[in-house]
């Protein structure tokens, strides 16, 4: 499948670090959750802060290493958001097939309803994985914006090797 004129594994690749990332901080976030750590223990494990890391970090090097503009951020971000959603809706998937609250489904998490149901569940599938990929987006091109700007349109390619994570 191509993505702006780029294969989707070429998405992957790029973003690799990040949903290496993403993916185990999640897990750990889910593990010791159900394993009965406190929420304000676990709550350090955040998807969340690596996501926002993830924004500015992948802006700047969309453009540095030559990977592309603006268009190209999206599906690296949609890549990243795919995993950060799936992971928070198994987490909740979870709770409600098992009646155990966890830290996807605790109420500080879930607007301060109950996070283990249906709807919640489906706000991640359809406002998580849209909005959750086009904020991020959008503050990402802020970014990338600077970043030309910054760099005078030079990227880190057109002079060096462009090391590979």
């Amino acid at each position: 499948m191509n993505i702006f004129g780029k294969p989707l594994s070429d998405y992957v690749r790029f973003s690799r670090l990040f949903l290496v990332l993403i993916a185990v901080t999640g897990l750990v976030r889910l593990a010791l959750s159900l394993g009965g750590v406190p929420n304000s223990t676990v709550k350090w494990f955040s998807m969340t802060g690596l996501m926002w890391i993830a924004v500015v970090y992948y802006a700047i090097r969309v453009h540095k290493t030559g990977f592309g503009t603006y268009k190209h951020l999206l599906p690296v971000l949609a890549v990243l958001n795919v995993v950060f959603q799936a992971i928070a809706i198994a987490g909740i998937l979870i709770a409600i097939l098992t009646g155990n609250a966890n830290v996807f489904s605790a109420p500080e998490y879930a607007f301060g309803g109950d996070g283990k149901t249906w709807s919640h569940l489906l706000a991640h599938v359809f406002i998580g994985t849209t909005l959750g990929t086009v904020l991020p987006w959008a503050i990402g091109c802020a970014i990338l914006a600077a970043t030309r700007k910054l760099s005078g349109g030079k990227t880190y390619e057109s002079n060096h090797h462009v090391p590979q994570f």
